[in-house]
């Protein structure tokens, strides 16, 4: 399991960098992604980086504000999240994606899920 880290209670405009490990290229995943889920709501794309390339995809309400990337060496993939808004507000966490490129942005793609670190962004 790929276990988030790096969640804690901000204020809006403040910034937060969430850790993803161990996220290592394996021949069973094609990348990583995060993906949150706020109380009452589906669990949601946010962004995910493929292994082949180091291409990134962004969910359109977090694009320009965060960025996801990898430090190889480290076996970790990190979401740097900048200008925070209540409304990132949620649990994030981070899986395998083992899908065809098509998917990245589906939930059911990915595996490996762990507890998700919970971020708060307050007003």
């Amino acid at each position: 399991q790929l276990q988030a880290s790096g969640g804690g209670l901000v204020q809006a405009g403040d910034s937060l960098r969430l850790s993803c490990a161990p996220a290592g290229r394996t021949s069973s995943n094609n990348g990583v992604g995060w993906f949150r889920q706020a109380p009452g709501k589906e669990r949601e794309f946010v962004a995910a980086i493929r292994w082949s390339g180091g291409y990134t995809y962004y969910a359109d309400s977090v694009k320009g504000r965060f960025t996801i990337s990898r430090d190889n060496a480290k076996n970790t993939v990190y979401l740097q999240m900048n200008s925070l808004k209540p409304e990132d507000t949620a649990v994030y966490y981070c899986a395998a994606h083992r899908g065809i490129l098509s998917t990245i942005r589906v939930a059911t793609s990915y595996s490996g899920w762990g507890q998700g670190t919970l971020v708060t962004v307050s007003s």
